[in-house]
């Protein structure tokens, strides 16, 4: 069959030139994306301003609600002083203490469900059970089962990442091609190493992945918890304000939830990204 003529060369004399005008498209691709989570934000502080300052009451009223203004100039006020990092400091321990119990106990529950038999007929059943239980259910009988009320909302935010991480642990496990089990053990790989080195690293982004959701809910139960019983934390800090009538700490109590939920669920999944250099993150349509 006769070949056409420049078919096959027209394609790398044409490779150096494509790439070398893709290089330039990253860095302004970059820039676009930053402007527009700028422009995001700002639409909505935007936003924020108009229907405080305008008094909007289209069914929701916003009468009493600060404006953006107001809880600045309170965060500066509050950010001066040392009492307010005391409640910063007591979520962050207690957000991270409970995190690492229930990723510890998550994956580890997790892995032997999703892998050996017995574990998933004795172990998943009781998981179960309790996982519709929202924690807030869980505060007075914490308060009854734990000695001190630290050990009681570590005990609500671990509970509360860990049915996040189990589940997707056990999926993470169970959804691994059999044909890579199936390679392993025809080159002589015993199971010890078959779960060391094909089940783990399998598992890994669905692991990823819960951790990530247990982060974010193991936020809303720990605010949840220190509302109802705490004597620290930005949770309970923002409970007492309401119940003061200061609605500028309120709003600020809320963001500062906001920015370190977010911070840590970044921090999870950077931390997790790290840990899977082998897996390239899918290109998103648009520009």
């Amino acid at each position: 069959m006769a070949a056409v003529p420049g078919a096959d060369t027209a394609p790398l004399v044409g490779a150096p030139a494509a790439l070398a005008d893709a290089a330039p498209a990253a860095p302004a691709g970059q820039w676009r994306r930053r402007v527009r989570r700028a422009a995001s934000l700002g639409l909505f502080f935007a936003l924020w301003h108009i229907a405080t300052e305008w008094d909007l009451a289209f069914y929701v009223r916003f009468q009493n609600i600060p404006t953006p203004a107001q809880v600045l100039a309170e965060a500066v006020d509050l950010f001066g002083t040392a009492g307010f990092y005391v409640h910063i400091l007591a979520s962050l321990e207690r957000i991270w203490l409970g995190f690492a119990i229930a990723s510890v106990l998550g994956i580890g529950f997790g892995l032997l469900i999703g892998w050996f038999r017995f574990a998933e007929d004795t172990l998943f059943p009781p998981i179960e059970l309790l996982r519709p239980i929202p924690a807030v259910a869980w505060v007075p009988l914490s308060i009854m089962l734990w000695p001190t009320e630290r050990s009681s909302i570590v005990f609500i935010t671990a509970l509360g990442a860990f049915f996040p991480i189990v589940l997707n642990t056990i999926h993470g496990v169970e959804g691994i091609d059999r044909q890579l089990i199936r390679a392993a053990t025809s080159l002589g790989a015993g199971r010890a190493a078959i779960f060391r080195e094909v089940v783990i690293p399998g598992a890994l982004p669905s692991i990823v992945t819960g951790l990530s959701v247990g982060m974010g809910v193991s936020w809303l139960c720990l605010i949840s918890a220190e509302m109802i019983s705490g004597q620290f934390g930005v949770g309970y800090f923002t409970w007492v304000a309401y119940g003061i009538v200061k609605y500028s700490q309120i709003v600020v109590g809320m963001l500062v939830i906001g920015v370190l939920g977010m911070l840590s669920s970044a921090l999870v999944r950077a931390i997790g990204a790290r840990c899977m250099p082998w897996l390239p993150r899918r290109a998103k349509d648009g520009s």
